[in-house]
């Protein structure tokens, strides 16, 4: 098998650390300097999937469904929920990284199907956890890919996302029977304990990275009131 040729990098605002991406015939993979394994390939993106097709499965029949996808990656969560949505939904993807919207133009595009070209699509070159302190009853479903989950892996500051103040914010942000939806690497019970104190009820799923196979990634469904 030939070896993945590293094709790009780019810095991670606040870090020292960059993404790097590379290529090996049709598999793209992304890491960050400094560490072995992988963030994310483009070969196991089921649970990002699934979570997208969970987190917008109360939307399936909704007219004018306004979604908010947290991390945009190789696009297959954007992807996932584009094809749940309706035709006149709005699906706003932040990303903290402006390099990697352009590897999703550019190079990793055909990964998920160019979902940045659907009109539905709209981009936010941000902080995701910023635009959801800001907005009140504005989203059906916030689904966040975002780092490794509530373990912040790539930026530290991810973490507010998952802290009481964060899923407070995202409460704030969803309409009535809105879902925030979170992937996550690993379990974490401590934070399934943090929602139910922040005030959801939640539904914990395990999602593999490929059908039937790979590794079992967390991913919490959960609803206000």
């Amino acid at each position: 098998m030939n070896a993945l040729i590293e094709i790009g990098r780019t810095p991670i605002p606040g870090s020292a650390e960059e993404l790097i991406l590379s290529q090996r015939e049709d598999e793209f993979s992304i890491q960050i300097s400094g560490y072995v394994s992988e963030l994310m390939n483009s070969r196991m993106h089921f649970s990002e999937d699934l979570l997208a097709e969970w987190g917008c499965e109360h939307l399936r029949q909704a007219q004018g469904a306004r979604v908010l996808v947290g991390g945009l990656g190789m696009g297959f969560t954007l992807a996932a929920a584009l094809r749940v949505l309706g035709p006149d939904a709005e699906v706003t993807v932040a990303e903290l990284i402006p390099g990697v919207v352009e590897w999703n133009r550019g190079p990793l595009g055909e990964c998920a199907g160019q979902p940045l070209d659907d009109p539905r699509t709209r981009v936010h070159i941000g902080d995701v956890g910023e635009l959801i302190r800001a907005l009140n009853a504005a989203y059906d479903a916030i689904l966040l890919d975002v780092d490794n989950g509530p373990d912040a892996m790539t930026h530290p500051e991810n973490g507010q996302l998952y802290s009481h103040a964060g899923l407070a914010a995202a409460a704030r942000a969803l309409n009535p029977g809105g879902v925030l939806a979170i992937w996550s690497a690993e379990k974490n019970a401590r934070f399934t304990r943090r929602l139910r104190e922040a005030g959801y009820t939640v539904d914990e799923r395990t999602a593999r990275a490929r059908p039937g196979k790979g590794a079992r990634h967390t991913v919490w469904l959960a609803r206000c009131g």
